[in-house]
């Protein structure tokens, strides 16, 4: 058995390359090229620890994380944080007791002065469906067209249904949220479901587009499970050419050691029962001008300025919510959120609470004229408000495929 599966792998990759429209010269020339991927992408480790999820989390050193191979930071100096503090007061109320963990925290810590990376595998390329744009976006499938509300049809969604509220046409320089942590059901491998914010800059409709991305999803297709993942994402070209998912490709650089982008959360909320979420604070530094990122009370690390265009100065748009992805968009049961509508309420439909936008006097303030976006509500939908105890905050979410989801 074991002799047939260099065939076996060199079979899929030559498949995985015909569905990418790209072919091949031999298939030994495709392998190599899979496993180039994976020595740009997996670092060699000074420690590597066993997660009872089954990821393999690499201990890099600082200095030879991915970041590092991006052509305008080569001289990088990593700063070990922003010049800010940028504590965030959180509302605990509703929230079950007890922190947000990673698995991997099981079997052992990272030391100093490295940071944990969970290890790409050759199963995990051969799942993607383009071993060319690993851990990428397709333009095509991008959510570009939800940046111009004008030019929404509900009828054309390119695969991806959406639930979210957004600002604009304003100086924006980062955000608050305290997303509610959910698992939602997946009905097909490549489907996938999120919940996040995106922090935007440039024309929507076109490779001009800079973002920032971070928040949770459900992924098999790139992980091999349904896990719960902490996740962020970037472009500075309309999800054309640049940025990726998590450390997959160099970017976001990241300072802190104990906390794996792309690994695992927990607890997840239950349904009628205790419900848990984790704080996103992305925030431009008025001194250095990166983008940092705070889960919790942990500062992360940053994306550097000089690797957008626009996003350089500031963001002009905020949004935060839901999406799903499915080929059959109108006609999946992959699960928003809880997968419960937004009438059920707390505990029950899935939440954004706290919801802040930094100005350009660095100040920290609940968004003004905030819309709603929800290609087709009677498959996923969002309600907006405000109270004293969660600020600004959404529902959203929902079940998909449902006797008036059409």
């Amino acid at each position: 058995m074991a002799a047939a599966r260099p065939c076996l792998v060199v079979a899929l990759v030559v498949f995985l390359f015909f569905l990418d429209g790209v072919a091949p010269e031999t298939a030994a020339t495709s392998r190599r090229q899979v496993r180039s991927l994976l020595r740009r992408i997996n670092k060699d480790p000074l420690k590597s620890i066993q997660s009872p999820d089954g990821d393999v989390i690499d201990c890099v050193h600082i200095s030879k994380q991915p970041a590092f191979d991006h052509p305008l930071l080569k001289n990088h100096t990593v700063l070990m944080r922003p010049s800010y503090h940028p504590g965030v007061q959180l509302d605990d109320s509703n929230v079950a007791p007890g922190p947000i963990t990673q698995t991997w925290h099981q079997n052992g810590n990272c030391p100093d002065n490295t940071v944990p990376i969970r290890r790409t595998t050759e199963e995990d390329i051969l799942r993607a469906s383009s071993v060319g744009r690993y851990g990428m976006k397709m333009p095509s499938r991008s959510i570009r067209n939800l940046f111009s509300v004008s030019s929404l049809d509900p009828n054309v969604t390119n695969g991806h249904q959406h639930a979210v509220a957004s600002v604009d046409d304003d100086k924006f320089y980062g955000t608050n949220a305290t997303i509610n942590l959910w698992q939602p059901m997946i009905e097909r491998a490549n489907d996938f479901s999120l919940a996040q914010l995106w922090i935007t800059g440039g024309p929507y409709d076109s490779n001009e587009l800079n973002t920032i991305e971070a928040g949770w999803h459900v992924l098999q297709q790139w992980y091999g499970d349904n896990n719960t993942r902490l996740f962020i994402y970037w472009t500075a070209d309309g999800y054309n050419k640049t940025g990726c998912y998590n450390l997959w490709c160099p970017g976001f650089i990241q300072t802190n050691n104990q906390i794996v982008i792309g690994g695992s959360i927990s607890p997840i909320s239950i349904y009628g029962g205790p419900q848990y979420d984790i704080n996103i604070f992305i925030r431009k530094d008025p001194k250095d001008g990166n983008w940092w990122l705070q889960v919790e009370n942990y500062v992360l690390g940053y994306w550097p300025s000089s690797i957008f265009s626009y996003m350089a100065d500031n963001a002009s748009r905020i949004l935060w919510g839901g999406e799903v992805y499915s080929h059959d968009a109108g006609q999946t049961s992959t699960q928003m959120g809880s997968g419960h509508f937004v009438e059920e309420g707390l505990s029950r439909a899935a939440y954004i609470k706290n919801i802040q936008v930094i100005d350009s006097s660095n100040n920290t303030k609940s968004p003004n004229g905030m819309d709603l976006i929800q290609e087709q509500p009677n498959c996923y939908n969002v309600q907006s408000g405000n109270n004293s105890d969660w600020g600004t905050y959404i529902y959203f979410g929902g079940p998909g495929k449902n006797p008036n989801c059409q």
